[in-house]
């Protein structure tokens, strides 16, 4: 039986062109919306695309994740050479929120990127002001940054001040019986609480000591805008 609408995978296998191609033609109009639904095209629709034109537009494979925070690491004069990366993949990811970066994966565990589109960012003059924005920030990182005690940063997760975009899985050991999520921050979003909530007598907080109540722990989150 002729199939008669296809989603993007298929269409891009009707077409033999990589899924990553035809996720990125899309992206650019090069591909027009779906006919059918508001993610398939009609058998028609897909005929009528040019295959050569979406391989023209993607000529190389797109790379991962990891590889796009080295090429942005090389463009910063940092590369990320050893254990350490000095530019990780979550930076990426949160180009991608920006809007920076396209993620031409259909896995939720990785991203993939247009190489092109990957060079132009490195090539940005504001690169490094949105890598220190976007560089992540475990809890105990977070509050030691704001001057506060982990308590207190618990309080400021609580109350909704700030959120989470990611987390990572953290093992200890080698079983997965030991692996916990560690939530991770964006630089950029912790470093907004203060300026956020004037309200606060930020000395004052910075000043109580340990194992003493925090005055943030009578606060009540605000309820969620109707």
């Amino acid at each position: 039986m002729r199939r008669t609408e296809y989603d993007a995978g298929q269409a891009a296998k009707r077409l033999k062109v990589p899924a990553a191609a035809f996720r990125w033609a899309r992206h650019t109009g090069l591909i027009p919306a779906p006919d059918v639904s508001s993610s398939r095209w009609s058998r028609a629709a897909v005929e009528a695309l040019g295959a050569d034109a979406i391989r023209a537009a993607m000529p190389t494979p797109p790379i991962g994740g990891g590889a796009a925070a080295d090429r942005i690491a090389e463009a910063l004069g940092t590369p990320n050479v050893g254990e350490k990366a000095n530019v990780t993949a979550f930076v990426v990811r949160r180009f991608v929120d920006r809007g920076l970066l396209v993620d031409l994966s259909a896995n939720a565990d990785g991203t993939l990127h247009h190489p092109a589109q990957v060079d132009q960012v490195c090539r940005r003059e504001d690169l490094a002001e949105l890598v220190a924005a976007d560089t992540p920030l475990g809890s105990e990182q977070a509050a030691a940054r704001l001057r506060v005690r982990r308590a207190d940063w618990d309080h400021m997760v609580r109350l909704g001040w700030v959120r989470s975009p990611q987390s990572i899985e953290v093992r200890f050991g080698t079983s997965r019986a030991g692996a916990v999520d560690v939530a991770l921050y964006t630089t950029a979003s912790v470093d907004a609480i203060v300026p956020a909530h004037p309200e606060v007598d930020w000395e004052q907080l910075r000043a109580v000591e340990k194992g003493r109540r925090s005055p943030l722990a009578s606060l009540r989150p605000e309820p969620a805008p109707a």
